[in-house]
């Protein structure tokens, strides 16, 4: 099979970075290996970062953001409050038990219940509105909980807030990975879930300030501010543009089109990143899919493609939220486990967000050239390590006497449980924004990301239930289980994670219709001119 086409590149030789092969060199031209044409042509041809439209583009990415943060605001909001005199006298909740396993975890009912609706809104109303709906659940949520006065509605106001996160999270990565150029991709995508920091450490920092108020409002206050991300994303996303995906799957070939030439092209219709998108769009997006019948999942299972796709989708889903990382919902339990005082705990939760953002955010840098398989494997086998170290340290000062407690081993545990963060951070809070959105085709990826909602609440129903009835039957133990678990997880992902990196979104069908998509190999062979042309000879 032959065809070719014509690129102009802006300098005559190739980084390696580019995921370029170099096979042969004569006087005139160099023939070379790339797993992308796409890809390597908008690195080639790169946007100027400082332009008007570069900075749309941010702004849609920073908007996608605070649409993760009201997730990451909860997640610190909840551990700190639960340990708050005034909260504790108004609800009479206890530190751990059924009844704030309830409470934390009605916030995760919340969102099963949502993505049945949530994959349909957005596929009928747009990225867009998926997001804008959501913020609307968010701020009634918000208003219901910062309100109660009794466990009945606080347990309401934690549902109505888990079922509008859950529309945001199935809205705003499919938004992101479908607007981003692919020369940014992963980092564009990766810092939408980091977005998880940009609500837990200001709700950390928040609730470090209002536990020092003698009333109600030092835990009303932090519940009151969850909703300001939710308000910014209502009042500036219908100012953004629509994905272009969408567009196109929604037979708006003109707007689809407009919107690569602004954004991708930087403003010339016949850019070779623009020609080359447009083509893999037209080939792979269908404006009669199961994205227009409300209740039509098969786009997720109908094909050895679409399931190899879907079993990427629900291991990130189950291995991003059951690798240990749930237990920073109790961190305060696990810091006053080991001997830190009230006062101490809130410093630590906030210094923990801190920690793990710094590593989230070195993950987001190197996303879109650290291969996803190496950064899977080796990040949840160190997670293991960690973790069975502060497990080992946390038993060995339960074992001491009172009068023999040994700081150093409390600190030792808990600068473990930093570490276990950190390194969690750098390899999952990037990938799961990114990696079940990139394995999704077009038309499937609205439903899945829903379904990859209803797995993620689902395992976080059993940290947050789970959770604190574990913590007060075998405490410490409860660590070693993730210890094993992180394990069997690093097995899995070494032999049945797919390759996305260095591939366009389009692209990808090729590696999933492979007879082996984790070792797919799907390179093509161009020529490199002497005048700076490329041209697309045959498949390698």
């Amino acid at each position: 099979m032959s065809r070719s086409k014509s690129l102009h590149s802006k300098s005559n030789s190739l980084d390696e970075k580019d995921h370029l092969e170099e096979l042969h060199k004569a006087d005139s031209c160099k023939v070379v290996v790339v797993e992308s044409v796409t890809l390597t042509a908008a690195k080639e041809h790169g946007l100027n970062l400082w332009s008007k439209d570069s900075f749309i583009l941010y702004l849609c990415c920073f908007t996608s953001f605070l649409c993760s943060c009201a997730n990451g605001y909860d997640g610190s909001l909840m551990t700190t409050i639960n340990i708050m005199p005034f909260y504790q006298n108004r609800f009479n909740a206890g530190i751990v038990g059924s009844t704030t396993g309830i409470i934390f975890s009605v916030y995760t009912i919340g969102g099963l219940a949502s993505p049945w609706i949530a994959g349909p809104i957005t596929d009928r109303f747009g990225r867009r509105g998926g997001m804008f709906i959501g913020s609307i659940v968010i701020c009634i949520g918000s208003a219901v909980i910062a309100s109660a006065n009794d466990k009945g509605q606080l347990i309401a106001g934690r549902f109505i807030l888990g079922f509008g996160v859950s529309i945001l999270t199935c809205a705003a990565p499919a938004y992101i990975v479908e607007i981003s150029p692919p020369q940014w991709r992963g980092r564009m995508t990766g810092l939408y879930n980091c977005g998880w920091f940009g609500g837990s450490i200001p709700a950390a920092a928040i609730t470090l300030g209002t536990q020092k108020i003698n009333s109600d409002l030092s835990w009303r206050l932090p519940l009151i501010f969850q909703c300001a991300p939710a308000f910014f994303v209502i009042f500036i996303v219908w100012f953004l543009p629509e994905s272009p995906r969408w567009l196109l799957a929604n037979s708006r070939d003109e707007e689809a089109r407009a919107f690569l030439n602004r954004f991708h092209g930087g403003g010339d219709p016949r850019h070779p990143v623009v020609e080359l998108e447009w083509h893999e769009f037209k080939e792979s997006i269908t404006t009669d899919g199961a994205d227009k019948r409300w209740y039509d999942y098969s786009e997720l299972f109908r094909s050895k493609s679409a399931r190899w796709r879907f079993l990427m989708v629900v291991f990130m889903a189950i291995f991003g939220q059951f690798s240990g990382n749930g237990l920073g919902y109790f961190n305060t339990q696990i810091y006053s486990a080991v001997g830190y005082s009230n006062y101490a705990q809130f410093v630590l939760n906030l210094c923990s967000s801190i920690v793990s953002c710094i590593g989230a955010l070195c993950g987001v840098v190197l996303s879109d050239r650290v291969p996803r398989r190496k950064v899977l494997v080796s990040g949840t086998l160190a997670s293991a390590f960690f973790l069975a170290i502060n497990g080992g340290l946390s038993a060995k000062w339960a074992h001491l006497p009172e009068d023999a407690k040994d700081l150093k081993v409390g600190q030792g545990a808990v600068a473990a449980y930093f570490f276990f963060n950190i390194v969690y951070s750098f390899a999952y809070t990037p990938l799961q924004a990114i990696y079940p959105v990139e394995c999704l085709s077009t038309n499937g990826r609205a439903k899945g990301m829903a379904m990859y909602g209803v797995v993620v609440n689902l395992f976080g129903f059993i940290n947050m239930f789970a959770g604190p009835i574990a913590l007060n039957n075998i405490q410490y133990n409860y660590v070693f289980i993730f210890v094993g678990w992180d394990c069997i997880e690093g097995a899995l992902w070494y032999f049945f994670a797919v390759e996305t990196v260095g591939r366009t979104l389009e692209e990808l069908e090729e590696v999933f219709t492979s007879s082996y998509p984790p070792r797919a190999k799907t390179k093509k062979v161009v020529t490199i001119k002497e005048n700076g042309q490329i041209e697309l000879t045959h498949d390698a």
